[in-house]
């Protein structure tokens, strides 16, 4: 016979922590953290999310909860930020040309200038980057608070391919051309490009476009220095069909239903 399990001690189902569900309430569910679930809306990052309820600005089914991992059930519990629903935030997809110089992130530990000051004074919701471009990239990178969205575009499976312009200190022929395409290993990555072509020459540089199907972390400048070309300028000129145009640098508009076109080469869950 199986043994029996030992009868639960009663004294410690009554003294739960404040804010936490016990073990009774977890069960008939898969339930994920409060601050989690906040990020996953698109409302904020998972840390402001934190912020925010610490602060008592976010309530669970008309109480409000201070702890960040208090366990929530999609379809049971209802959650509201400062009165309102999740649900309640429009969806906003938009586009910003890049500056060179700025990081994309919210907060960058080192100080330095992130996209979001792009932003500034526009009086916009949280908005995720979706994808990114190294400091030293320009060009064409967008943002949302729709993470669903986002993540059916960053899929490395099924999402859009992305044209990058690149200046290099030197005038690739034909056969370094098909290598690039052939791709190498660095590192235990397996990096090419999908198309190369040359867009134009100088006497001793050269502009390519670059087509990537997936894009790891310094992809093209890591794959060109394999051939010793440096990379002098980046810009990410299209997503897909959505191309950067003429959008000045350092500025940003909001995708319109024809963009959105362009992008969803694959069929984005709603």
């Amino acid at each position: 016979m199986r043994p029996r399990r030992p009868p639960a001690n009663p004294a410690a189902r009554t003294h739960a922590p404040r804010g936490r569900a016990t073990p009774a309430a977890t069960t008939g569910g898969v339930r994920h953290g409060l601050a989690r679930v906040l990020s996953k809306a698109g409302v904020c990052s998972r840390t402001e999310a934190a912020r925010w309820i610490a602060a008592g600005r976010v309530s669970v089914d008309g109480r409000v909860v201070h702890d960040p991992e208090f366990p929530i059930l999609a379809g049971r519990h209802h959650v509201k930020v400062d009165g309102q629903p999740l649900d309640a935030a429009p969806r906003i997809y938009l586009m910003l040309n890049k500056p060179r110089g700025l990081v994309t992130t919210a907060q960058d530990e080192q100080g330095r200038d992130t996209v979001y000051r792009c932003f500034d004074g526009a009086g916009l919701p949280w908005l995720a980057p979706v994808g990114r471009l190294d400091k030293a990239s320009e060009g064409l990178l967008l943002f949302s608070n729709d993470p669903q969205w986002a993540a059916a575009l960053m899929d490395p499976a099924t999402g859009p391919d992305k044209t990058y312009h690149v200046q290099v200190d030197g005038i690739p022929d034909a056969s370094m051309l098909a290598a690039f395409c052939a791709g190498i290993e660095d590192d235990g990555e397996f990096l090419a490009a999908r198309a190369v072509q040359v867009l134009r020459t100088g006497e001793k540089t050269a502009w390519l476009e670059v087509v990537l199907e997936e894009g790891r972390n310094r992809h093209i400048r890591r794959l060109l220095a394999a051939f010793d070309l440096q990379v002098l300028r980046l810009v990410r000129t299209g997503i897909g069909g959505l191309v950067l145009g003429d959008l000045p640098k350092g500025q940003w508009r909001q995708l319109q239903q024809e963009d959105r076109r362009q992008l969803e080469a694959v069929v984005v869950p709603g």
